[in-house]
């Protein structure tokens, strides 16, 4: 190598490297950031959403603007994030298009093990088991007795993603057989459920509490680790005697692929500030959610959790 080729070499090196420090130095954000979220309006995920946009743009001192894309586990949601190619955008959703798409569908358009850089947890949703209360029983273990008397006679329901996971767990667990409903829509299930024609839905608590306020439906179990600020009187899955039904709906903030380290790790740092605030938490509470904050290691493992746990069950059939 001749001592010019060295020296342009040199120079080559010294340039790259101060270009990449100085993107690393650059400030972030630098203009209005989206947050791309699959929760349909109105929900309390949507509330948490809009309520830790605004304490983010506190303090990033930048607009943070929401845009709901709900549909198809996830997926609309996430196709709108990837489109985005200024690095202002960010996704804010449960764990289904890591932990559950890639077993619900054949192919999918985005690589879910690289397209989706886990940021930090924010909050956690709670799901529950109920019964119609023309069953009769009042407890899960009560229930499952029922059904492994007269296999084959009851059915179920369940909005989709993790919660109809849960109750695949709950059946594969107890033994049980029971026959699935598909439904499109919420209401059209909790209308069955409160005409006793199917047996038994899994959904959130706070869909469910309606009906069991009016002596229609009964709360079994939540599958969370804590009990439901909406349902305190309800047993959480390891004080109903089945630990190994857990399953957290745990939601946050996802990046792109090739995010640099820092800036993830800064996100991740005003995530957990934002959440902090205690005016978050009693909103949440008061709409059934818990806040859930952590490092950025405690939410990709509980993505893996979630995700071990259901490739542990039986499959629905791919799309």
């Amino acid at each position: 190598m001749t001592m010019l080729t060295r020296r342009a070499l040199a120079v080559a090196i010294t340039t790259a490297a101060m270009a990449l420090s100085a993107s690393a130095a650059e400030p972030w954000p630098q203009r209005t950031v989206r947050l791309i979220t699959p929760f349909a309006p109105g929900t309390v995920s949507d509330l948490a959403t809009r309520l830790l946009a605004e304490l983010l743009s506190h303090r990033w001192g930048q607009p943070v603007v929401v845009e709901n894309r709900p549909g198809a586990e996830g997926i609309v949601a996430v196709s709108s994030f990837l489109a985005a190619t200024d690095r202002h955008a960010l996704l804010f959703s449960f764990a289904g298009p890591i932990s559950i798409n890639p077993l619900l569908y054949d192919k999918l358009p985005y690589d879910p093990e690289q397209d989706l850089v886990p940021i930090a947890s924010a909050i956690d949703n709670f799901f529950a088991i109920a019964v119609a209360k023309s069953l009769g029983v009042d407890t899960l273990g009560a229930f499952i007795e029922l059904a492994r008397r007269q296999p084959g006679k009851f059915n179920w329901a369940a909005t989709s993603g993790l919660p109809q996971y849960i109750f695949v767990a709950l059946q594969k667990r107890a033994g049980l057989q029971l026959m699935e409903v598909p439904y499109k829509a919420v209401a059209p299930m909790l209308q069955d459920l409160s005409q006793g024609r199917i047996d038994v839905a899994v959904t959130t608590p706070a869909t469910l509490l309606p009906l069991v306020e009016s002596g229609k439906a009964q709360l079994l179990m939540v599958t969370n680790r804590e009990r439901s600020p909406l349902a305190p009187q309800v047993p959480t899955a390891a004080e109903a005697g089945f630990p190994d039904l857990m399953f957290e709906g745990v939601v946050g903030f996802y990046g792109w692929r090739g995010m640099p380290v820092d800036l993830r790790q800064r996100i991740a740092t005003d995530v957990n500030a934002a959440a902090a605030d205690p005016g978050l938490a009693e909103r949440l509470r008061a709409g059934g959610a818990v806040v859930r904050t952590g490092t950025t290691a405690d939410f990709v493992a509980a993505i893996e959790d979630q995700r071990a746990k259901i490739r542990a069950l039986a499959q629905p059939r791919t799309r």
